[in-house]
């Protein structure tokens, strides 16, 4: 009973797991463009690149910020050596050095050559073990404000990678938002497209009508028939295209998305305040973080010109047997190094000064990314503005074309005019149509485009 039980609860288990898999696979339909936002900021591939560059750059953070610390190491030396001097090095080490390693048990009083004397103790000694365990903590004390700057450059470093995804999330919030509507507008287009094939066919059955009763030529069925398939070519190139874009969007989304809820209209210009801007934009805040890092590469530089201090300490022990007597024969050792670089060429002073011309070129860089900015924000609300006043004045001329081209349809009827001239009427209604929906797309790509600028997107 107790392995039914586990065996139930494992399937059960086992099917959870299929079902949220099969959630996560399955293809989105009638996706808003809030929902499509969302999944896009957890989903994308290039904002999670984007975020593991950010943990990166904090890992560097870290690791400058643990050098202020100093380096502890533990080192273990195990030796065995015959040569004569690593032998009576081992036995002081060890504190075990004796007057008989000097070979004073060959002394000899008769000898008159006593100073001659080559003890075989101290030039042949036995092969010895040696194991040595050493502490050894070094702490900088004082670097001339190097690690201070490299911790500041490297926190700096870390804000300039969050900023440079906030401007990715910005661009993929842009290409999202215009896909959305690129879809709609291909939508509304097939949509009309179907309309103006439907008013086609409705033409060639009159047309049909009228050549059986003789007021219609064979020609007349032929343009017809012409203008028909160039109306269906449209429609299928407008279906691929569609296709295009809901598999960008799936790109974009990382997930498959097959239907989406259309936007009715055209983006809306956003809010414009000149404090805003300087303060939200991503290029104006990466050109302030830049300046404000040149500054610490100034200041970075000019500790080279101080001297740097440390503190070192050890302690260990020897032996030749592991461990033996540890405290008994143990050592320890402590200072101070102090190291002042004097004069290297030179190098220094150049190093200085290449850091001081870069602050300079990035205070211009600084204001020509505000100057920039503000230019190309007027740009693009100037062609919006142009955009706006093209898509009424084109609204107005397709219910225009549209009535004249139901008006010669009506004409053809009574034989007052020509197949030719109702079909130029439709092929004007069509043009204007196209021109309308490229104008809304330029409109939507331009205000998309100006929320991206201000920062909005990303919010």
């Amino acid at each position: 009973m107790i392995i039914r039980k586990i065996l139930t609860i494992i399937a059960l288990l086992g099917i959870g797991i299929l079902t949220l898999n099969a959630q996560e696979i399955l293809p989105l339909k009638h996706l808003s463009l809030p929902q499509a936002l969302k999944i896009m900021k957890s989903n994308n591939l290039e904002l999670k690149i984007s975020k593991f560059n950010e943990h990166i750059k904090q890992q560097e953070a870290l690791v400058a910020q643990g050098n202020n610390y100093g380096k502890l190491g533990l080192e273990l030396q195990a030796l065995r050596s015959n040569d004569a001097g690593n032998i009576f090095g081992f036995k002081l080490k060890s504190r075990e050095a004796t007057f008989g390693d000097f070979g004073f048990s060959e002394f000899d009083n008769s000898n008159p050559n006593i100073l001659t004397l080559q003890p075989n103790d101290l030039n042949f000694p036995d092969a010895r073990n040696h194991y040595q365990t050493t502490l050894t903590y070094m702490l900088p004390l004082y670097t001339g404000g190097k690690l201070t700057q490299y911790g500041k450059i490297t926190k700096a470093l870390v804000n300039m990678s969050q900023l440079d995804t906030s401007k990715l999330l910005n661009e993929k919030v842009f290409q999202t938002k215009k896909t959305f509507y690129d879809i709609s507008l291909l939508n509304q287009y097939i949509q009309n497209l179907n309309n103006i094939v439907s008013n086609i066919d409705e033409l060639q059955a009159i047309v049909s009508s009228m050549k059986e009763e003789g007021f219609a030529k064979e020609t007349d069925i032929l343009e017809v028939k012409a203008r028909k398939a160039e109306a269906q070519s449209m429609f299928s190139q407008a279906i691929y295209n569609k296709e295009l874009a809901y598999q960008y969007l799936s790109f974009l989304l990382n997930h498959n998305v097959m239907t989406i809820q259309d936007i009715n209209g055209i983006a809306n210009m956003p809010h414009l305040s000149q404090a805003e801007i300087y303060e939200n934009n991503l290029d104006i805040q990466k050109a302030e973080l830049g300046l404000k890092i040149t500054k610490m590469a100034i200041r970075l530089q000019e500790a080279n010109f101080l001297p740097t201090i440390g503190a070192f300490g050890e302690y260990g022990s020897s032996d030749n047997t592991v461990f033996n007597d540890f405290r008994k024969k143990d050592f320890y050792t402590v200072g101070l190094q102090l190291q002042w670089n004097l004069f290297n060429g030179n190098i220094d002073k150049y190093n200085l000064e290449k850091s001081k011309i870069e602050n300079m070129k990035v205070q211009d860089q600084v204001a020509l990314a505000k100057s920039g900015i503000s230019l190309k924000i007027k740009k693009l609300t100037t062609e919006i503005r142009s955009k706006d006043a093209d898509i009424k004045s084109l609204e107005t001329q397709y219910d225009f074309a549209n009535k004249v081209y139901e008006n010669y349809q009506g004409r053809y009827k009574e034989g007052i005019s020509s197949i030719s001239d109702v079909l130029i009427k439709q092929s004007k209604e069509l043009e204007v149509l196209l021109k309308l929906l490229t104008a809304k797309n330029d409109h939507n790509a331009k205000v998309f485009e100006l929320t991206s600028i201000l920062n909005n997107g990303g919010k």
